[in-house]
C-alpha cells in the first residue's frame, strides 16, 4: 500500500472513531449536563420558596387591611354597601326607600355591577352620604345622581328624593 492510501484510511478511520465516540460517549455527557442544568434551576426555584411565601403572606395582610379600611369584609359588596348606607341613614335621619338588585354588565373579562337605590332626606346629608360612599368606602363611583322634590299628600309636606346609581368593578 502506498502512503497516500494509508493516510486516507487513517483519516477515514479517525472520522469514524469520532462519530462512534460521539454516539456513545459525548452525546450522553452533553445530555447529562443539560439535565444537571435543568435540575439546578428547579433547585434554585425551590430555594426561593420560603421567601416568596413570606412575601405573599405580607401581601395578603396588606390586602386584608385594605378590605377592613374600606369596609369590604367577608360578605358581598351589595351587603356591605347596604350596611354602610343603613348605618349612615340611622345616624343622619335619611330614609332608604328603594334598593334594587344590582345590574351586571360583562365587558370582555371584567364585570361591572350597577347598584340603584333611592334616598329621602335633606340635600346636605344626602350629598355627604354620596361623598362618603365614593371617597371613604371605595364601593365604586356614582355615575348618576338625580334629585327630585316630591310632596307627601297625607301630611302636605315636601321632601327631597335622590335616585343614585353606583357602579363598581368586580
Amino acid at each position: 500500500m502506498k502512503q497516500k492510501t494509508k493516510n486516507i484510511y487513517l483519516i477515514c478511520s479517525f472520522v469514524l472513531l469520532l462519530i462512534i465516540a460521539y454516539k456513545f460517549s459525548f452525546s450522553n455527557t452533553i445530555e447529562a449536563k443539560n439535565d444537571y442544568n435543568l435540575l439546578a434551576q428547579e433547585t434554585s426555584a425551590f430555594d426561593n420558596m420560603p421567601m416568596q411565601l413570606a412575601i405573599l403572606k405580607q401581601k395578603e395582610k396588606y390586602y386584608d387591611s385594605l378590605l377592613t379600611i374600606y369596609k369590604l369584609k367577608d360578605n358581598s359588596i351589595q351587603n356591605s354597601l347596604l350596611k354602610t348606607i343603613n348605618s349612615y341613614a340611622d345616624a343622619k335621619n335619611i330614609k332608604i326607600s328603594n334598593f334594587i338588585e344590582p345590574h351586571q354588565i360583562e365587558q370582555g373579562d371584567s364585570k361591572i355591577n350597577t347598584y340603584q337605590f333611592t334616598l329621602e332626606g335633606d340635600y346636605n346629608t344626602i350629598i355627604t352620604l354620596i361623598h362618603q360612599l365614593e371617597q371613604n368606602t371605595k364601593f365604586g363611583e356614582v355615575i348618576n345622581l338625580n334629585f327630585e322634590k316630591k310632596k307627601n299628600y297625607k301630611t302636605g309636606r315636601f321632601y327631597l328624593e335622590a335616585d343614585v346609581l353606583l357602579s363598581s368593578f368586580g
